[in-house]
């Protein structure tokens, strides 16, 4: 049997000639293991949006293509799909990384290369992991999916797919854990998120003296009125807090502000005419998002411009599932450590089978780090962690597909 590190090495090196060279390795590898390919494309912005909102300007733009390979099955059993997304960051600071960035070099038990933590091993698990079911000698009964397809910077690539009819008693995210604990951890909950930029206008001192200092007293300073909104909002977050219980939560309700713009840096004696804050709220699985941003909106009040970048609702799989279970059962069995949830996943791609089309979605993936979305270099995962994914993924096509 080929070495499973074998075929990321390959997807690894594809990347450097881009997207589109990733997939069509991807193609190839499905139609060799003797599944139907279809390409699909699709522009971002025509898909629906179900539970979920972004303004023209955060959305990709561009045409995609989504590689949808199926495996038949012989009958009988249960529908599967694996999902996983081949795009990457845009190619850039190469020259801070250590290992060459294309070669997917393996040092120190981990494998290195652009995306592949983000998330090339993924799609080469689906791979490999369905090659290692059909190499056991049992062939699924009911169809195995692969679809890798694009996710980030709102590309909606699962999304397209699902509204065009793709279907599935359950699905399966392929994607290393960003919390860095592998395969100990299933990604079966995630929280929704609502991302906003809120504008005031200041008044600065009508005066020609270079320092507003001794004027402020006349003046409307954005400063101040952002600091008023965001105690506003910290006031109604406190008060989702108390009124949101979630058990596997120790906090059910989080505001984070991430930007701040109240005027020029060292100007420290003058009055800004506007002031911008941007940030972002949790939902919990279930919230109605129409009804947050209406209190959100109350919160703020009129007198300044609230305007919503994007929005995703949470979503989750109970743990007594029998997905969550299978899959629990058999990362326990190749790992020898039980695996456990992490609530603390924010906007997960496993919303979009749960929340747009009813179909119950866990995700789970090796030991990674470095990722590049994240500022860092060389980027990598763990190899026999990626290893122990691949044989993960057969038994979830064995357990839940069923065999002959």
């Amino acid at each position: 049997m080929t070495d499973p590190i074998t075929f990321l090495k390959a997807l690894i090196r594809a990347q450097r000639d881009g997207e589109a060279a990733v997939q069509r390795l991807v193609a190839a590898e499905a139609r060799s293991l003797g599944c139907s390919v279809e390409l699909v494309r699709y522009r971002p912005g025509d898909v629906p949006m179900v539970g979920e909102f972004a303004s023209a300007r955060a959305i990709d733009a561009g045409e995609r293509e989504s590689v949808v390979a199926r495996f038949a099955g012989s009958g009988g059993g249960r529908s599967l799909i694996f999902f996983a997304h081949p795009d990457g960051e845009p190619v850039a600071g190469t020259e801070r990384w250590k290992r060459d960035p294309f070669a997917g070099i393996v040092d120190g038990g981990r494998i290195h290369g652009w995306g592949a933590a983000d998330d090339l091993s993924g799609v080469a698990i689906m791979i490999e992991g369905l090659r290692a079911a059909l190499t056991s000698g049992r062939a699924p009964a009911g169809e195995v999916i692969l679809a890798s397809t694009p996710s980030k910077r709102h590309a909606r690539g699962v999304s397209a797919l699902l509204h065009g009819g793709l279907r599935a008693d359950a699905a399966v995210y392929l994607h290393p854990a960003e919390s860095g604990v592998g395969l100990r951890e299933i990604k079966a909950f995630c929280l929704g998120q609502l991302d906003f930029r809120i504008t005031v206008q200041g008044t600065p001192p009508e005066t020609n003296e270079i320092s507003h200092l001794a004027f402020t007293h006349q003046a409307s300073n954005p400063a101040d009125l952002l600091t008023d909104i965001h105690r506003r909002l910290s006031a109604l977050v406190a008060r989702r807090g108390e009124m949101l219980r979630h058990p596997l939560l120790e906090r059910s309700a989080n505001l984070l502000i991430s930007h701040l713009d109240v005027g020029r840096a060292g100007a420290h004696t003058r009055i800004a005419a506007q002031g911008i804050m941007e940030g972002a709220l949790t939902l919990l699985p279930g919230e109605d998002m129409a009804s947050v941003q209406r209190d959100m909106a109350a919160a703020v009040g009129e007198g300044a411009r609230l305007d919503w970048v994007s929005g995703v609702s949470g979503a989750e799989v109970p743990i007594d599932s029998p997905l969550y279970r299978l899959v629990a059962q058999s990362i326990a069995a190749v790992t020898g450590q039980p695996p456990h949830v992490n609530p603390l996943h924010t906007a997960s791609d496993i919303r979009n089978p749960i929340v747009q089309a009813g179909i119950p979605t866990v995700g789970f993936g090796p030991l990674g780090g470095g990722l590049t979305q994240n500022g860092l270099t060389d980027e990598w995962v763990d190899v026999e962690d990626y290893r122990r994914a691949v044989k993960v993924a057969a038994a979830i096509i064995d357990g839940w597909c069923g065999t002959v």
